[in-house]
């Protein structure tokens, strides 16, 4: 079964961003979408997922509380969580070290270079 990885992003463009980014560094994963936490939560309890790209400004939450509540659930911790975002604030940092989020970057910094950088080295042996 090939390894997928899930976005969660509401703004289309970034979705197509971060999919073009994560396809450029590992072109077989299946790249699964959710457009709110609610259809994140859907999607988890759908199938494993490698990582976890997320926004921190959701309509139905901040990214942030959700790596928060991932952590603490035994069957969602283990998933490295990268958060993409417009406009890191401190208390997301905050959150975000709490959690044990792998990295968190702005929308306009996130490119191959830095996602390849902030995932796992397991991840991206072949």
């Amino acid at each position: 079964m090939p390894q997928s990885c899930l976005i969660v992003e509401d703004s289309a463009l970034d979705q197509r961003m971060m999919t073009r980014t994560v396809r450029a560094v590992m072109s077989s994963i299946t790249v699964r979408i959710a457009n709110t936490l609610d259809e994140a939560r859907t999607e988890l309890a759908s199938g494993p997922v490698a990582f976890i790209l997320l926004d921190n400004n959701l309509p139905d939450g901040k990214g942030a509380n959700f790596a928060l509540e991932l952590a603490q659930d035994a069957r969602y911790g283990g998933i490295p969580v990268i958060i993409v975002s417009d406009w890191p604030s401190p208390f997301m940092w905050q959150k975000a070290e709490l959690a044990g989020v792998q990295r968190v970057v702005t929308k306009s910094e996130f490119n191959t270079e830095v996602f390849a950088s902030a995932l796992p080295r397991r991840m991206l042996v072949h």
